[in-house]
């Protein structure tokens, strides 16, 4: 007869009572489950069951996001013609008439300008040949400055740039620094970049280095106690210049239109430039300059 080994026995011994903790370990967190249920009802996490009483849940909220650039606030209804001359008035702001001049003006009389109605006036220092890159004043340039100024008009300057990096942005901000450097202006000193129609060195210029030369002459006239502006049209304000960039200087926009659409604040509005003013032949640019009450030039 044949005898079974202890060890057999032993470890079947061990394996039942294994056996037996397993199902009492299943069968009580059955029970606790159904405890926590009858407890605290379908609706409630077993997050909450740690949450200590009468003490509400924090959730932070997220900071709210600064818009990169203030919005176009203007009330249609603010705009008005006075004497063939638009202007603005609405809420805490009111829009001056000016226009802007080149020596595509030959024949302007200041006085008569003034008399009409007009506030200030916007004056080409200058301007980079397309295809030479050379630096020229405008024929007439002296000629208006000084004629709005002793007629009583608040005036500014801009500069028709080509730059083609922000090095000549900053060549053309000094030139123009030097031709203002006797006079006092009231209005900004602006960068006006425009494409051309025509073969220019500047035809393969792009977003970003246009975005950085508008910035360059600005920095540059500011640094000399001026304030710097940007000129453009929609489509350049959209898709060639970064604006956001750009915000802390005056915003020229042109926009050929009877209330300014563009989605954004300007501080200057190029409305026409078909526009007829008594004092000057011809047609001319027209534009409003809009200022808070507490704060008019």
């Amino acid at each position: 007869m044949t005898r079974k080994p202890r060890g057999n026995r032993a470890f079947t011994v061990i394996i039942a009572l294994l056996g037996a903790a397993l199902v009492i370990a299943v069968l009580w967190g059955i029970v606790t489950g159904i405890a926590k249920l009858m407890h605290y009802g379908e609706n409630v996490t077993i997050q909450q069951e740690t949450q200590p009483e009468n003490q509400e849940e924090t959730i932070p909220e997220p900071e709210a996001e600064e818009e990169p650039l203030a919005r176009n606030t203007f009330n249609t209804d603010g705009f008005y013609e006075q004497d063939g001359i638009r202007r603005y008035h609405g809420g805490d702001l009111v829009g001056l008439a000016g226009v802007d001049v080149s020596s595509y003006q030959t024949n302007v009389d200041w006085n008569v300008v003034k008399e009409a109605g007009i506030d200030f006036a916007m004056i080409r220092v200058g301007y980079r040949g397309y295809s030479s890159g050379e630096l020229d004043e405008d024929d007439y340039f002296t000629a208006h400055l000084e004629g709005a100024i002793h007629a009583g008009l608040k005036v500014g300057v801009y500069f028709f740039s080509q730059a083609l990096t922000p090095e000549e942005a900053v060549e053309e901000a000094e030139y123009v620094l030097e031709k203002i450097k006797d006079y006092d202006l009231q209005y900004p000193v602006v960068f006006d970049w425009e494409e051309m129609h025509v073969p220019a060195r500047t035809d393969e210029m792009n977003m970003l280095m246009l975005t950085s030369c508008a910035q360059a002459f600005c920095e540059t006239v500011e640094a000399a106690g001026y304030r710097a502006g940007v000129y453009f049209n929609q489509a350049y304000g959209y898709g060639q210049l970064n604006l956001v960039s750009l915000k802390d200087y005056v915003f020229w926009l042109a926009e050929y239109a009877e209330t300014p659409s563009f989605a954004y604040d300007i501080q200057i509005w190029q409305y026409t430039n078909e526009g007829q003013v008594p004092g000057i032949e011809g047609p001319v640019d027209m534009n409003i300059a809009f200022h808070r009450k507490d704060a008019m030039p």
